[in-house]
């Protein structure tokens, strides 16, 4: 298993220092099970992201002119209440969110009457059953630290696609991060994110490489 260790400023340079290794370094596979079933993937074996500033605008990536957008701000918002509410639509097996919006409450709960001081504030993604759903969750954890007068994130995705679902899903755990700071009355602080699973699609690869050329 290859380590790698990425530190950036922001999720806009997280992304694209992120893209460049795993087209470099990422192992190239066909998927046997899986989204995209067949197809062939690159996938880092283990990678740390450690974002000083991740609420630094704009959240979403600024990519090259002729480059498509991995994804949009209307599209995070939109995804907000999949990671925040327990509502789960027609067609979807299940929301984020219906495993973290109680633990968000109990969370802030917890800092604000219990103190800052505490390893328990812990957000869990996930449940034995949800391993037999055709697409378990990516998210499994997002766990919580009060230091420093920050509140700071570790998020870990047990498959992550970098392409896409990086940017999105960072910039909505920055929003969570943030409505959370203010419930608990800190300031915003920093994300580590972690994965065994940090992978671009083959479908995407040389839309990649034009990206990462061009930063």
């Amino acid at each position: 298993m290859k380590m790698t260790a990425i530190e950036a400023r922001d999720l806009s340079e997280a992304w694209f220092l992120c893209l460049c290794r795993c087209l470099s370094e990422g192992y190239e596979y066909k998927i046997d099970r899986g989204s995209y079933e067949g197809q062939r993937r690159k996938e880092l074996d283990f990678i740390t992201v450690h974002i000083q500033y991740p609420g630094s605008r704009p959240l979403i990536p600024d990519v090259p002119q002729g480059v498509p957008a991995p994804s949009t701000m209307a599209y995070v918002e939109n995804y907000l209440p999949y990671l925040m509410t327990s509502h789960v639509a027609e067609g979807e097996q299940y929301t984020y969110g219906q495993y973290l919006e109680k633990q968000i409450g109990e969370v802030i709960r917890m800092y604000k009457e219990d103190g800052h001081n505490t390893n328990q504030a812990f957000m869990a993604v996930g449940d034995a059953a949800s391993l037999k759903l055709s697409d378990p969750p990516c998210l499994r954890m997002i766990d919580t630290r009060i230091r420093y007068g920050k509140l700071h994130f570790i998020v870990y995705f047990r498959s992550w696609d970098l392409w896409a679902g990086f940017p999105s899903t960072l910039a909505g755990i920055q929003l969570l991060k943030e409505y959370m700071a203010g419930e608990i009355g800190v300031e915003d602080g920093e994300i580590i994110a972690v994965s065994k699973g940090m992978h671009l699609y083959e479908y995407v690869w040389e839309t990649a490489r034009v990206a990462a050329r061009m930063t």
